[in-house]
């Protein structure tokens, strides 16, 4: 990783390296933490994988109807990422929020039943796949409204400072949310304010079809903070370890000076846009596809995690098998949960 200075913080640049050198970084970072933290992050990210691909199929079968954007290969910005919180933090995102909801620990039962549309949904079967929600664990939301998550997150963290509660907020949205207006108007009164808040920009290149080449006129969007003289920090959002690292930083800032910072998260996608988008063929090729899923999060990070013996084949075998189970648990519960009810059409309305 380079590091070179913004106008406030380092920024913290992955190298184009080989993905040799890349294996090599990540097993310096992993030496550097304890075993069952590190299993407990591959975990979190199987089960992610694991979930998703079962929504996937679901999509597929009719039991999930309206919008659902998946989050397959993009597993370690949320891992690594809330893995730096305390119970009391808080989380907002986009629409694309399973991976989120699931590492912030909302149990994938009620999840799964909310993506079915039933009664025991964790929004009541209200909010669909792009509003989950659990207040009691932080979890504020998938929002539907690209960037309507980033001054909420803004608005969460001035009341932290107002109440004087030691609070911060992770906010989590698309690279297609830096061209908003709201986006600098929220960086801009957090950086005034002093708010205890990082803005975490998942960077996977592409906004539905448009590759960011053709909608921003600077390529790292982490500059974006400079206009508001506030940290910044780049990290390669394919190595769970350099997400929580990199945030880990920021985290401890907004905490202890109540700081922001604007995190560029550098990832990919390896699913269309929503599953009613192909994964390739329309704007990206087969081979680019093919290339990126040779660094896949997952298998990068398994990789990393036998080359230390700290796991192997046989562990990751036996896990694999125990989150098949837990998300077919899920599947279960929702399919067996009861729809809503008309009377349910009116509750949790709080105006007539």
């Amino acid at each position: 990783m380079k590091s070179g200075n913004s106008s406030r913080g380092a920024v913290h640049v992955p190298d184009a390296s080989t993905a040799d050198a890349q294996l090599v970084e990540q097993q310096e970072r992993a030496r550097q933490k304890e075993p069952q933290f590190l299993k407990d992050l591959l975990e979190k990210m199987l089960l992610i994988r694991r979930f998703e691909e079962k929504s996937a199929e679901m999509y597929t079968l009719g039991k999930i109807g309206g919008f659902c954007h998946l989050y397959i290969g993009q597993e370690a910005v949320a891992v690594g990422a809330i893995a730096t919180l305390e119970p009391e933090d808080a989380v907002l995102c986009s629409y694309r929020e399973h991976g989120h909801a699931l590492v912030r620990g909302m149990d994938p039962g009620p999840i799964m039943a909310e993506l079915f549309g039933k009664r025991t949904g964790c929004s009541k079967g209200k909010g669909g796949s792009m509003h989950l929600f659990d207040p009691a664990i932080g979890f504020l939301g998938g929002h539907g409204i690209v960037g309507g998550q980033i001054p909420l997150a803004a608005g969460v963290a001035f009341a932290a400072k107002y109440l004087n509660q030691s609070r911060v907020t992770l906010c989590f949205f698309g690279e297609a949310a830096v061209n908003i207006g709201s986006f600098h108007e929220s960086l801009n009164l957090a950086q005034l304010w002093k708010l205890p808040v990082v803005f975490i920009c998942e960077n996977n290149e592409f906004g539905m079809g448009t590759p960011i080449l053709k909608t921003s006129a600077i390529r790292d969007l982490s500059e974006k903070a400079c206009s508001y003289d506030m940290a910044r920090a780049v990290v390669d959002g394919m190595d769970v370890l350099s997400v929580y690292d990199g945030i880990t930083e920021a985290v401890e800032r907004a905490r202890k000076e109540d700081l922001p910072t604007l995190i560029e998260a550098r990832t990919y996608r390896f699913m269309g846009h929503s599953m009613s988008d192909p994964a390739h063929g329309t704007y990206r090729t087969r081979e680019e596809l093919a290339e990126h899923r040779q660094r896949d999060p997952i298998k990068r990070f398994s990789s990393t995690l036998e080359s230390l013996g700290i796991i192997n084949q046989e562990y990751i075998d036996d896990l694999d098998v125990k989150i098949r189970e837990i998300v077919d648990q899920a599947v279960t519960f929702a399919d067996e949960s009861p729809d809503p009810t008309p009377e349910d059409l009116t509750a949790d309305v709080y105006l007539p």
